[in-house]
């Protein structure tokens, strides 16, 4: 049987305690992740010899196993790794954490203890042999899960090289990647663990080019990792810092892509270390140069000057963007009134590890940019649910902003298309709450009500939907009393029992009782042919 992750997170917690002695969770994360990346292969191989990575003799997660108890098996560990490295072009990325450093794993027996352990943990616990890891990003939701876990112990996040999966699920929907040709390309600046580009390549349904470029090269390590679990092999992960040292150059030009992604770090004090923005070979700034201190528009600019003529791009920034001055407004000026900008979504704080503060998705598209007269924004702040210390976007919430954003629908307190016009008359502020006033209208105490008795009739006619589906209910719940004030007719204990027997209220839920028999008349067929190896959502 496939291992279910709830088996996986319980027996990673396991790993994870063998190892909490000496290192905090960003150290033990990469020992726990680059055994998930053995174990996973190995597994993979012994199943299909003809896959794509090749595990030498010596170098699979069983010759580990037989390792348990030696006093040498850290320095053994050490040297399979590194042989599966060698076999399929992967130095320093799968050997990147020493399992022979005694300052973190320990000396002599407790060395020797702690890493037989875990390789037992690895070795009864986990079975990929039948595991698919098409659409479910096995790697980054288990780092997903260590960060949420650990985090705060370790007094570090590293969570800006992770995007939470409803995040990522979002930005691949609302760029339009779904209808992408398999010769198409799709590019991350700043890829992290490379779980951005996953989730929007998942959602092409012939695959895409996949480039990433990482500055750290443990983080650029795993990455290349996650792209190998994911059938992703062939993606180009390069390290590097992408603003002073781009990685993909064509004939001295950026490299051009259809797609573009990109979580960069919020507000880098440090964007323009190792290179002259005002001289920039690649004319990134042209539309104006960010502020020393701030690097969020310097990401977006390179984003911008990454894509094809009809490219189309999002990108994760915190809410300053929308409408900080100075450099930063001249900027914004600019690319507005060329056209790049779609759309921008308003997400809820603390989605993100790291930071707490508000985030925004700003959707970049180039096709018809001369001729966009408006920008599309979402006010999604307040649809999440609190999850743990952090918040996370529901699934109906991702289906909500999908959706209106796609079919661009105009809902009050929620979303509406900004005309270009009324941006400029607001000096191209694009703070959302300018155009989109989602406060809720305060709950109006009526002092007379609370001193003579009675129901204010405006309180009444608040329940308007429910009076229009059931027109003559109103009337057998209330009676008028005084002018404006009306009572009830019932008991408040008595209130459900009539509307529960009310007939227009019984015939409303006998009809949607026949449409849900319809549908489980229809669908329920098909369901139950499914098959093992079948993806059930589409």
């Amino acid at each position: 049987m496939p291992i279910k992750k709830s088996e996986l997170y319980s027996s990673l917690w396991k790993s994870c305690n063998e190892l909490r002695g000496g290192m905090d969770a960003s150290q033990y994360k990469d020992y726990v992740l680059i055994l998930l990346f053995v174990k996973y292969v190995s597994d993979k191989f012994a199943a299909d010899p003809d896959s794509l990575i090749q595990v030498p003799e010596g170098g699979s997660f069983k010759d580990m196993v037989t390792l348990k108890g030696r006093t040498d098996i850290g320095d053994k560990m050490n040297v399979s790794i590194s042989k599966l490295a060698e076999a399929n072009e992967l130095k320093g990325v799968i050997d990147v954490a020493d399992f022979n450093n005694e300052d973190k794993l320990g000396k002599g027996k407790e060395m020797q203890d702690r890493l037989s352990k875990l390789v037992a943990i690895f070795d009864s616990s986990f079975d990929f042999s039948r595991n698919r890891a098409e659409g479910d990003d096995i790697l980054g939701d288990v780092y997903e899960y260590l960060m949420r876990h650990f985090a705060t112990e370790s007094g570090k996040s590293k969570g800006q090289f992770y995007t939470p999966a409803e995040v990522s699920r979002v930005i691949a929907k609302v760029i339009g990647i779904s209808k992408a040709t398999h010769t198409q390309t799709i590019y991350d600046p700043t890829c992290g663990s490379g779980s951005l580009l996953i989730k929007a390549a998942d959602e092409t349904e012939k695959g895409i080019s996949i480039y990433g470029q990482e500055m750290d090269n443990a983080t650029k390590a795993l990455a290349k990792m996650n792209m190998i679990l994911h059938n992703n092999a062939t993606a180009e992960i390069q390290q590097g810092n992408t603003l002073s040292s781009p990685a993909f150059i064509v004939d001295g030009n950026l490299k051009t892509f259809d797609f573009a992604v990109a979580n960069p770090p919020f507000s880098s004090k440090a964007w323009s270390n190792g290179f002259n923005p005002k001289e920039d070979i690649h004319k990134r700034f042209e539309d104006g140069v960010p502020p020393d201190k701030n690097g969020d528009y310097a990401f977006l600019l390179h984003m911008i000057r990454s894509l094809k003529s009809k490219g189309k791009g999002a990108i994760i920034l915190p809410h300053g963007v929308l409408f900080r001055g100075n450099a930063e407004a001249e900027i914004r000026k600019n690319i507005i009134r060329k056209g790049y900008i779609k759309g921008i979504i308003g997400l809820p704080v603390n989605l993100f590890y790291g930071t707490g503060i508000p985030a925004c998705i700003i959707v970049v598209d180039k096709e018809n940019a001369d001729s966009r007269r408006g920008i599309f924004m979402i006010d999604a702040s307040k649809d999440y649910v609190k999850d743990g210390n952090k918040n996370r976007l529901r699934h109906q919430d991702i289906h909500k902003i999908v959706d209106v954003f796609n079919n661009q629908i105009p809902i009050e307190k929620y979303s509406r298309m900004v005309s270009t016009a009324e941006i400029e008359a607001n000096d191209f502020n694009l703070n959302i709450p300018r155009y989109i006033d989602s406060q809720e209208p305060e709950d109006i105490q009526d002092i007379e009500a609370h001193l003579l008795g009675g129901i204010p009739n405006r309180d009444i006619e608040d329940l308007e939907n429910y009076w229009q589906a059931y027109p003559s209910l109103k009337s057998e719940l209330f009676t008028p009393t005084r002018a404006n004030y009306s009572e009830l007719k019932t008991e408040p204990s008595n209130i459900k029992n009539v509307i529960y027997n009310h007939p227009e209220f019984k015939a409303f839920i006998n009809q949607t009782t026949i449409v849900f028999n319809s549908w489980r008349e229809k669908h329920t067929p098909n369901l139950k042919t499914l098959e093992l190896g079948q993806s059930p959502k589409p």
